[in-house]
């Protein structure tokens, strides 16, 4: 083989033998812990999360170098498909204009929320989740969750976002023009608390782009993988999802890659700070 490839024996036995370079035993230190990292959160991290979270914990590494190790391992992040749009047809009655015109940047808590609801299969059944996510911080605010998608799921999310946030009069709330959405309790509902009502534009799902995407991450990092059996076991897994992971755990790269809790206590502070100056 030395011989077809013109090399020297004794150079050949001399690379067998050589011991491993540091740069290469960094290499696998820095492996080990990315596919530790990986699997700690369930595979719903990719190469820029996982970048912050190792650093963060003492180990320096750039997304290049993680996104690398990630190939060489052959792990991959749950991803979802992109969506497709099809255009439905809606009935004209409560719809209210497009006040949030696709602003999803907010510079304070509950100045902007959105709404949305979707389908969860389970088994042979149905669940439906109904959610309201602020636009400040990205957290989920209020939800719900049924085996049917009647006026009453959207209505019992928006009651534990008023419960748990007390908005301001003049929050706006968006959501697509849905006959949930539309009925005449939760537009009721509204107006007794104070808020604004938005709605996107007919057939036009972008409109509510921030609360498609939550959905999707659900899906992916969540119901895809854990495949439920039992409206239980569902039930249970959202709820964490929720309130556990997303809420207080999940770095969003809207937020700088920290939490959406994390987020709103470093504005709480930052305020406090400034009217104490």
């Amino acid at each position: 083989m030395c011989r077809c490839l013109s090399l020297s024996r004794s150079g050949y036995y001399a690379w067998r033998q050589r011991p491993v370079s540091g740069r290469r035993q960094r290499r696998e230190r820095v492996g080990q812990a990315v596919e530790a990292a990986y699997h700690g959160f369930k595979k719903r991290y990719g190469a820029p999360r996982l970048t912050v979270e190792l650093n963060e914990n003492g180990i320096p590494c750039s997304v290049n170098h993680v996104a690398s190790l990630l190939k060489e391992k052959g792990l991959r992040a749950r991803n979802g498909k992109g969506f497709k749009y099809r255009p439905r047809t809606e009935a004209r009655t409560h719809v209210c204009d497009n006040l949030l015109a696709r602003r999803f940047v907010s510079h304070r808590p509950d100045a902007r929320w959105v709404s949305d609801i979707t389908y969860i299969r389970v088994g042979r059944q149905w669940l439906f989740l109904a959610a309201v996510l602020d636009l400040f911080s990205r957290k989920i605010v209020g939800w719900a969750l049924d085996d049917h998608m009647r006026e009453s799921l959207v209505l019992a999310a928006l009651d534990m976002a008023v419960s748990h946030r007390n908005p301001a009069t003049g929050t706006l709330i968006h959501s697509d023009r849905g006959v949930q959405y539309r009925g005449n309790d939760y537009q009721a509902a509204i107006a007794s608390h104070g808020l604004r009502c938005s709605m996107s534009r007919k057939g036009n799902c972008w409109d509510n782009a921030v609360m498609e995407s939550f959905f999707s991450r659900l899906k992916v990092e969540l119901i895809y993988a854990e495949n439920y059996k039992t409206m239980d076991e569902a039930r249970a897994g959202i709820f964490e999802y929720i309130e556990i992971f997303y809420n207080r755990q999940r770095r969003h790269s809207a937020n700088g890659y920290i939490s959406p809790q994390c987020y709103e206590m470093k504005y709480e502070q930052s305020t406090v700070s400034t009217i104490r100056g």
